[in-house]
């Protein structure tokens, strides 16, 4: 399906926007288990990290083939190609779990993105809703209109004008990665489950070096929009053995924006 122009009008005004139902329950159930492990091995794995954000999981197309299968999820692919051009590759792909009777990273007024290019997007972030949003288990603030600003919100402000937003399990959030946001405080005894994409232009450079970093056997089950989402169309050559070759053959490819 084509990305709603009202949708896409929302995000260029507001900064940000909810796509209902791009995931079934069953696939949110799939992924909110697999999420669980993830977060519970990583827990375990890296206690006691002092610059480690609490339920952060980094880099989840490594974790899973439910995971690596978003990467070419038709709706995420529909509404990143006019937001960000058919070329666009993904910067970073990590857990926004709420832990139960309590917060982490999110519940601070921040950006995805620090750049103010006037008029321009840079970075689009996506969030995979696994669970319903709800007051009571640390729904997302946004502040509207905030991506259109140079200036840094105060924290009083944000307060003041940031409005929440529901989504439910299966919907999809798209928002500018400028647009000042904050998690809430889950006061519930269950944990509130998401997946966050932050996307980017062709150009820029990714979170970690996808290409190499993900397994054959991953990149292997994508298909040409899943390795160009990964980066493998922007490689940089390594040896004039790797520059001087076909342009079939070529780690940077052409056209890429």
């Amino acid at each position: 399906m084509a990305a709603s122009p009202e949708k896409l009008a929302e995000i260029d005004d507001r900064g940000f926007a909810i796509v209902e139902a791009a995931l079934c329950l069953e696939e949110c159930a799939v992924l909110k288990e697999h999420l669980q492990h993830c977060i519970d091995e990583d827990e375990a794995r890296w206690a006691g990290q002092p610059y480690r954000d609490r339920w952060m999981v980094y880099n989840l197309m490594t974790r899973g083939a439910p995971f690596a299968r978003l990467l070419e999820h038709p709706v995420l692919h529909d509404y990143l190609n006019p937001l960000l051009g058919a070329t666009c590759i993904l910067y970073a792909y990590t857990s926004s779990s709420m832990p139960p009777h309590g917060t982490n990273y999110s519940h601070r007024v921040h950006v995805d993105c620090p750049r103010f290019i006037p008029g321009y997007v840079t970075n689009v972030g996506v969030m995979f809703i696994l669970d319903d949003f709800t007051i009571e288990n640390g729904a997302t603030y946004f502040l509207p209109g905030s991506h259109k600003s140079p200036w840094v919100p105060s924290v009083e402000e944000f307060r003041r004008s940031a409005v929440r937003v529901f989504p439910r399990a299966g919907d999809l959030v798209f928002f500018n990665a400028r647009t000042f946001h904050m998690g809430g405080h889950n006061m519930t005894d269950r944990p509130r489950h998401a997946i966050t994409m932050n996307c980017c232009r062709s150009y820029m450079r990714q979170q970690f070096d996808y290409p190499r970093l993900v397994s054959p056997e991953i990149v292997a089950s994508l298909g040409e929009v899943g390795r160009r989402f990964l980066g493998f169309n922007v490689r940089m050559p390594s040896s004039l053995e790797e520059y001087y070759v076909p342009e079939e053959q070529r780690l940077y490819k052409a056209n890429q924006g």
